[in-house]
C-alpha cells in the first residue's frame, strides 16, 4: 500500500480532472428557472452517479484493460495524453472536446434528466476521471489501497454535492472571472498528473528510459 500523502495526491488529481468548480458554471446553465428543490435533486443525482461510474472503473477497470490486452504502460501513456488534452483546454478555460463535443452538448442540452447526462457524464466522470481512476488502481494490489481510493472518490463526490448545493452562492462570489482562476489552477495539476502517467508508461513501454 502506497504512502498516506500519495492518497491525498489522488484525491487532488481526481478533483482536478473532475473541475467540479468548473461545473458550476455548466450546472447552472442547464438548470434555468429550476426551483431549489429541484436543482438540489440534481445535485444529488449528479454527484452519486459520479461516485458510482469511478467506483465501477476501480472495480472493473484491470478487467477492461485484459479484456481488450492492453498493457498497463500503453493505458499510462494513452490515458496520459488524453489528461493533457484535458488540462490544456483547462488552462485555456475551456470545455476540451474530448469531453463533451458541440453536437453531444447540444443533444444534452434536449434531456430532461441532465443530472447523469451530461453532469455526471461525460462533464464529470468521464474518460480522464476514468483513465485516471484506473492508472492509480494499478499502484497497488491489496484491498487497503483500493479502499482508500475509495475513500477519495467518495470525498471527491461529496465535493461535488456540496459544490452544486452551493452553486448560486458560489458563482456570485466568485463570478466567471474566479472559476476559470480555479480551472486554470486545477489544469496546471492536471497537465503535472499527465505528465507522470507518461513518463511512467514510456519507462515500462521502454525499460531503458529508466536507466
Amino acid at each position: 500500500m502506497l504512502e498516506y500523502s500519495e492518497y491525498l495526491k489522488i484525491f487532488v488529481a481526481l478533483l482536478a480532472v473532475t473541475n467540479t468548480l468548473g461545473a458550476i458554471s455548466a450546472f447552472i446553465t442547464l438548470t434555468p428557472g429550476e426551483s431549489i428543490k429541484a436543482r438540489q435533486k440534481i445535485a444529488k443525482i449528479a454527484s452519486f452517479s459520479t461516485t458510482l461510474i469511478l467506483l465501477v472503473a476501480l472495480v472493473a477497470g484491470e478487467w477492461i484493460l485484459a479484456i481488450f490486452g492492453i498493457s498497463v504502460s500503453s493505458f499510462r501513456v494513452g490515458g496520459g495524453i488524453l489528461i493533457l488534452l484535458m488540462a490544456i483546454s483547462m488552462l485555456q478555460s475551456e470545455l476540451s472536446p474530448t469531453i463533451q463535443t458541440k453536437e453531444e452538448a447540444e443533444e444534452s442540452n434536449r434531456k430532461p434528466d441532465i443530472a447523469i447526462v451530461p453532469l455526471a457524464t461525460p462533464l464529470l466522470a468521464g474518460p480522464g476521471g476514468i483513465s485516471t481512476v484506473v492508472l492509480e488502481a494499478h499502484k497497488g494490489t491489496d484491498w487497503g489501497h483500493e479502499g482508500l481510493i475509495s475513500l477519495a472518490i467518495v470525498a471527491v463526490g461529496a465535493c461535488i454535492w456540496s459544490a452544486f448545493h452551493l452553486a448560486p452562492l458560489i458563482s456570485q462570489r466568485l463570478g466567471k472571472t474566479g472559476i476559470n482562476i480555479f480551472t486554470r489552477i486545477m489544469g496546471l495539476i492536471l497537465a503535472a498528473v499527465a505528465v507522470e502517467f507518461i513518463a511512467n508508461g514510456l519507462k515500462g513501454l521502454f525499460p531503458t528510459l529508466a536507466g
